[in-house]
């Protein structure tokens, strides 16, 4: 979307370019801490250039601290993906830019730098929110040009970051589809899609719901330091159990393989047992990729985490994103083993054979299924299943 079709107001409704507004006094919010959540209309010097006369937010709460929200006021949020991207989606919902899951590879880094924002730091703690989402995803779904097509949400950053518990857009969000009878699906590393669960069964009633969790390793250690804003990859695990169990075909992205760290034949044993343990209904193996922004920023995290390993990646990926075809087509095939090792591969052939009983359920199988440009020179890292 593109950044100068964007306004900005008050989630209240009040004129920001009235000088009264958003002096800096407490704002006394039932869902904050006692004082409530600090709110603020920045002065232009405080705010990002793209964003003029966003509202600043910030919380007293430990699971924020550090952390600035900007409210937005979006004129659209159902965004048509590039046609040059290679992803088997054409459309998304990104309700929030930034995400305060940290995690050091995250490709969608080097978005934030389109804001005016950094990279680094700047895209864990400083989140864009697009406060009016809901009510723009309803009113584009009965827009006469729309056709009902298949909506990819999980594609750029995580719609159920930390943010998503205090300002719920997904609810939001989650009702139009159902209303709509719109097919969507999701991919997270966020437990707090659990909360979602009945009305991701009521969507399921009426649409194509595929959901999908974001699981590279099970290693506590790594998580902690690589992903450090993420649920543990166990308690990730989990919500693919309870999901299962209401009923839901799951798939995990078992993503990013790490090389050198957990791209090992015991790291991929435990993790696809752990992946299978968790009744997932398939597993698709993706090694790290590093475009620009996150290349940087997880080359900073390896030269303090790992130094050894630094001079061993600037070898694997001297040519660019992507790792050597068969650096790849070796992980790949061993992760493969470790799925028919532990019983996984009779579930994914039974998905394969699936046919679908209409166009839309047509789209729906087509956006949970990653695919591959014949002739393409390198595999483009899908975000969703």
């Amino acid at each position: 979307m593109r950044w100068d079709n964007l306004t900005f107001a008050d989630p209240e409704g009040r004129d920001l370019t009235d000088s009264s507004v958003g002096s800096g006094s407490p704002h006394q919010n039932g869902a904050g801490s006692a004082t409530g959540p600090a709110i603020r209309n920045a002065p232009a010097d405080a705010l990002p250039f793209a964003l003029p006369g966003a509202v600043t937010r910030t919380f007293d709460t430990p699971g924020f601290a550090g952390m600035t929200f900007y409210e937005i006021r979006a004129k659209s949020v159902i965004n048509r993906v590039p046609g040059r991207s290679r992803v088997p989606f054409e459309w998304t919902i990104n309700p929030y830019r930034g995400c305060s899951h940290a995690c050091t590879y995250c490709f969608a880094r080097n978005t934030h730098t389109y804001l005016d924002l950094d990279a680094g730091r700047d895209f864990d703690t400083k989140v864009i929110v697009k406060v009016n989402a809901g009510e723009l995803v309803r009113r584009e779904l009965a827009a006469p040009k729309w056709r009902g097509d298949h909506i990819a949400m999980g594609t750029n950053v995580d719609c159920y970051q930390r943010a998503e518990g205090r300002y719920q857009l997904m609810p939001q969000i989650i009702s139009a589809l159902r209303d709509f009878r719109n097919p969507f699906s999701i991919l997270t590393k966020g437990t707090l899609i659990l909360r979602d669960l009945p009305l991701l069964r009521e969507a399921a009633e009426v649409t194509a719901v595929g959901l999908s969790f974001s699981v590279g390793f099970v290693d506590d250690a790594l998580w902690r330091s690589v992903e450090p804003g993420t649920p543990s990859p166990r308690r990730r695990l989990d919500a693919v159990r309870t999901l299962t169990d209401a009923g839901f075909t799951v798939g995990v992205l078992m993503a990013p393989i790490l090389p050198f760290l957990t791209d090992t034949d015991e790291s991929i044993d435990a993790t696809v047992a752990a992946i299978a343990e968790s009744g997932a209904a398939s597993v698709t193996p993706l090694l790290l990729h590093l475009r620009p922004g996150a290349r940087e920023w997880y080359a900073a995290w390896l030269d303090q985490a790992f130094p050894h390993l630094a001079p061993r990646y600037r070898a694997l990926y001297r040519r660019g994103s992507y790792l050597p075809k068969d650096y790849q087509h070796d992980v790949t095939e061993r992760v493969k083993k470790a799925v028919r090792r532990h019983g996984m591969d009779k579930a994914e052939r039974n998905r394969a054979r699936q046919v679908p009983a209409s166009p839309t359920e047509a789209r729906a199988l087509a956006a949970a299924t990653p695919s591959r440009p014949s002739g393409a020179d390198e595999p483009e890292q899908l975000t969703l299943l």
